[in-house]
């Protein structure tokens, strides 16, 4: 389980900035608190603010440090220079300064693995310029531990301290490494467990940002693992559709096209739906159902996936096309320990202030981003902020009505289009 996110001068974020899952010490919905080792731990965040806050930003973090970490074996080396070939993943400095323009950026998680693989906690990070990764950090802490975390290696420019690496593998690491590369990326390519097992963790992530029309159309596009073949995995799936859209009774799927060099084929699925007063059936492309059934399409492979892995799922824009109340169901899933046995986690971002007031959320798995006029982006908990009495706010109060009358900040100032008077 995710512990803690911290990153620093990534677009709109130009100072310190921190996510953190960890439960604090606050009353309310102690059922949502998960224990992991030594660690309390929150299934859920939900991230409000107004539009260009930072929101996306948060994820677009996250999304950096995990794409980085899993690509960057492939960087530097031979395809140094080349056109046609990007040095590496360059990151996203805050660009309106004139100092963090051109420093480096860094990112950092806390994890916690699963029982099964012994509840050690794990603090890895790096930084990274514009010519490649200036640092690089990975240590542990076991279970039983009460001490600090203890060193696995530490990078530092071209010198290595790759002390907790097995001795027959820190050669092949020394050789192998270009200073765009990442010792975790490269180390999982090269097969050793304890890199790889880092390197997996954020395998077995995923992001899904709505508000892009592309990877919208692309996850519309994503089936279900084993829907094509799997009638089982199927009905599954019209179990869940049923929460929401109850005529759908079945999915048809027709093959259209085999491509033999890749294996893989286009097919063509239909909705299966009830016809009112009668015994036959309507089907539908699927293409062609509403734009709130195909968001829920494409939420159910990741919802399949991070539940089966006990990953983390971001979703940018969770509301987007949605009922509250399905929102409110989905986020749900991730606090019933039936249905999420093995704690995975969801992180959205919303502007439905309903899921304030809806009795569902803490205090700490509520957070805000806010920009400043200088575009400097914040994140924040509503269990730390403090109000203008210097008081922090109690659980009884009215999270949706204080939020939109602009007691939490984070939200836009409203101004009239006076450009087009007169027009």
């Amino acid at each position: 389980m995710l512990l803690q996110f911290n990153f620093k001068n990534f677009k709109s974020f130009r100072d310190d900035t921190t996510l953190d899952m960890t439960a604090t010490k606050i009353s309310e919905y102690n059922n949502h608190v998960i224990k992991v080792g030594k660690e309390k731990v929150l299934p859920i965040a939900a991230i409000f603010g107004a539009n260009a806050s930072g929101k996306s930003n948060v994820q677009e973090a996250f999304r950096y440090m995990s794409m980085y970490v899993v690509t960057s074996f492939g960087f530097g080396g031979e395809n140094s220079g080349k056109d046609d070939e990007p040095d590496f993943f360059k990151p996203s400095p805050f660009l309106l300064d004139l100092i963090s323009k051109d420093a480096e950026s860094s990112f950092e998680v806390y994890f916690i693995s699963s029982e099964a693989t012994g509840e050690k906690s794990y603090n890895y990070g790096f930084t990274v310029g514009q010519n490649g990764v200036n640092e690089e950090w990975l240590n542990y802490r076991s279970k039983s531990s009460r001490g600090e975390y203890k060193k696995i290696f530490y990078r530092n420019g071209e010198k290595l301290d790759l002390t907790g690496i097995p001795v027959k593998s820190q050669e092949n690491l020394r050789i192998a490494l270009e200073k765009e590369t990442l010792i975790v990326s490269l180390g999982a390519k090269l097969k050793i467990d304890k890199l790889k097992f880092i390197r997996d963790w954020f395998i077995n992530n995923d992001l899904a940002d709505f508000g892009r029309p592309a990877e919208n159309y692309f996850l519309s596009e994503k089936l279900p693992g084993g829907f094509i073949e799997n009638k089982e995995i199927q009905q599954n799936v019209v179990e869940y559709f049923s929460k929401f859209d109850p005529s759908i009774i079945a999915f048809e799927i027709e093959p259209i096209e085999k491509n033999n060099e890749k294996k893989s084929m286009k097919v063509k699925i239909e909705a299966v739906h009830r016809m009112i007063g009668a015994k036959e059936t309507a089907r539908i492309p699927l293409k062609l159902e509403s734009a709130g059934t195909l968001k829920m399409f494409a939420l159910y492979p990741l919802l399949q996936k991070v539940l089966k892995s006990g990953g983390v799922l971001f979703v940018d824009e969770l509301n987007a096309r949605l009922h509250p109340l399905l929102v409110r169901t989905f986020v749900i899933a991730f606090l019933d320990p039936e249905i999420n046995p093995k704690h995975a986690q969801l992180i959205f971002t919303s502007h439905e202030p309903w899921q304030l007031s809806s009795n569902m959320l803490r205090r700490d798995e509520v957070w805000f981003t806010e920009k400043a006029d200088t575009g400097v982006s914040t994140l924040y908990s509503l269990a730390d902020f403090i109000d203008e009495d210097g008081a922090k706010i109690r659980k009884d109060e009215n999270y949706e009505k204080n939020y939109l009358l602009g007691k939490y900040g984070a939200i836009p100032t409203m101004q009239h289009f006076d450009m087009f008077k007169g027009e």
